[in-house]
C-alpha cells in the first residue's frame, strides 16, 4: 500500500518540484497539496508541466486538511514551519525544506532570522560528514535512520558544505581560510522573490546579493563543517544572482595546508564520496556545468590548486531544486522509511 502524502506550500517551486519528484516515486501517493494565496486554483495554473496532477486543487493550509497522512512536507518561507509542524504527532513523518529546522546555535538563528529560536531536527543532507576522517568519516544518513523530523538543508549550503568537507576532514586545508563565491538562479529565491518579476533587469546581467556575510546559509555551512574540521571555521561567502532559472555553481578556495599535493585532495574527496551514487567528484581536469546537473539530484564536483596562490579550487554544482531541495528531501525520506535510498531519484540529468 503506498503512503499518502501531503505538500504544504505546494504553489512554489520547492512545492511544484517536490510533485515532479515524487511522481515517480513507486511508494508515494500525493493526497493533499495546500497554498495561502492561491488555495482554490488548479494546480495547472502554476505548475503545467505537472500533467499527473492537473485535475488537483490547491486547498486552505489547515490543520484539518492536513490530518491523516503519512508524509507531510513543508514547503514554506523560513520561520513559517515551527508553527505548522505543531500539528502532527510523532507517527507523522514531517520533512521541513524551510530553514526553521537547521541550526543547533540559538544565538545565530536570531541573529539572521530574528525570532525565537525552536529546535534542530536531524539533517537531511546524506552525505554529509559528521566526524573527520581520524574519527572514522560518519555520515549524517545514521541519523536519518527511523526518525520522523528532517531539516532539509539550504541549496547554497549543499554546494558548499560537499565542496569544503572532505578537505576539512583530512586536515588538508586551513579552516579560517574558505572562501565561497556562488553563481545562482533565480527560482532559488522562491515564486514570489520581487527579483522574479524584474525580467528586464536579470536580463543578460548578474549581480551580488546579501554581500558582507549576510547570508542566512552561512551559520549554517559553518555548523556543517565545523563538525569535521580541526578548528572553527571562517567562510567568506557572497552569492550573484545570473540570467538562468535554475542551478548553483560554487566556486570554492580555501588556502592549503604546507606540501598537500593535488593527488592528496583527491583521495580524500575519493574516500569521502567514492561510494556516492548522488555525488560525482569528476575526472582530473574536468569541472562541472551546470547544465549537466539540471533535474537530477546529483551533486558534481572538480578539483585543481591553484599552485601561485596556495589554494585548492573545488567548483561544485547541483540543480537548486533537486539535489538542493526536493531530491535530499526524497532521498533523506528514503532512509527515514527504511526504502532504498535512491528510490524514485534520477541521477540522469534532462537535455538542456
Amino acid at each position: 500500500m503506498k503512503l499518502k502524502v501531503a505538500i504544504v506550500g505546494a504553489s512554489g517551486y520547492v512545492g511544484g518540484e517536490l510533485l515532479r519528484v515524487i511522481a515517480s516515486h513507486p511508494m508515494l501517493e500525493v493526497k493533499t497539496l495546500t497554498a495561502n494565496t492561491n488555495a482554490g486554483q488548479k494546480i495547472s495554473a502554476l505548475h503545467p508541466h505537472l500533467a499527473s496532477f492537473r485535475d488537483f486543487q490547491f486547498q486552505e493550509t489547515t490543520k484539518e486538511n492536513l490530518q491523516n497522512h503519512d508524509v507531510v512536507f513543508l514547503a514554506l518561507p523560513h520561520t513559517k514551519s515551527a508553527e505548522v509542524s505543531k500539528w502532527f504527532d510523532g507517527e507523522t513523518l514531517v520533512i521541513d525544506c524551510g530553514a526553521d529546522f537547521r541550526l543547533e546555535d540559538a544565538v545565530a538563528w536570531q541573529k539572521f532570522y530574528g525570532t525565537e529560536h525552536q529546535a534542530a531536527w536531524p539533517y537531511g543532507m546524506p552525505e554529509l560528514l559528521t566526524s573527520n576522517f581520524a574519527e572514522g568519516g560518519t555520515k549524517a544518513r545514521e541519523q536519518l535512520a527511523a526518525t520522523t523530523r528532517i531539516a532539509v538543508p539550504g541549496c547554497n549550503a549543499t554546494a558548499v558544505t560537499l565542496a569544503f568537507a572532505p578537505a576539512l576532514a583530512a586536515d588538508l586545508i586551513e579552516p579560517q581560510e574558505l572562501t565561497s563565491v556562488l553563481s545562482v538562479g533565480t527560482s532559488g529565491a522562491g515564486r514570489n522573490a520581487s527579483v522574479n518579476l524584474l525580467a528586464s533587469e536579470i536580463n543578460a546581467g548578474a549581480s551580488a546579493y546579501q554581500v558582507g556575510g549576510v547570508h542566512r546559509h552561512i551559520p549554517e555551512i559553518q555548523q556543517n563543517l565545523n563538525r569535521v574540521s580541526t578548528a572553527p571555521t571562517k567562510i567568506s561567502f557572497t552569492p550573484v544572482l545570473v540570467p538562468m532559472t535554475r542551478g548553483i555553481i560554487a566556486v570554492n578556495t580555501a588556502k592549503l595546508k604546507p606540501g598537500v599535493t593535488l593527488d592528496q585532495l583527491r583521495a580524500a574527496f575519493e574516500q569521502a564520496y567514492g561510494d556516492e551514487k548522488f555525488v560525482r567528484v569528476l575526472p582530473a581536469g574536468e569541472y562541472p556545468n551546470t547544465k549537466s546537473t539540471l533535474g537530477a539530484n546529483l551533486a558534481l564536483i572538480g578539483l585543481g590548486i591553484d599552485e601561485d596562490a596556495n589554494r585548492a579550487v573545488i567548483i561544485s554544482a547541483i540543480d537548486n531544486l533537486v539535489k538542493g531541495t526536493a531530491g535530499a528531501a526524497v532521498q533523506s525520506m528514503n532512509i527515514a522509511l527504511g526504502f532504498d535510498e535512491s528510490t524514485g531519484l534520477a541521477i540522469d540529468g534532462v537535455a538542456p
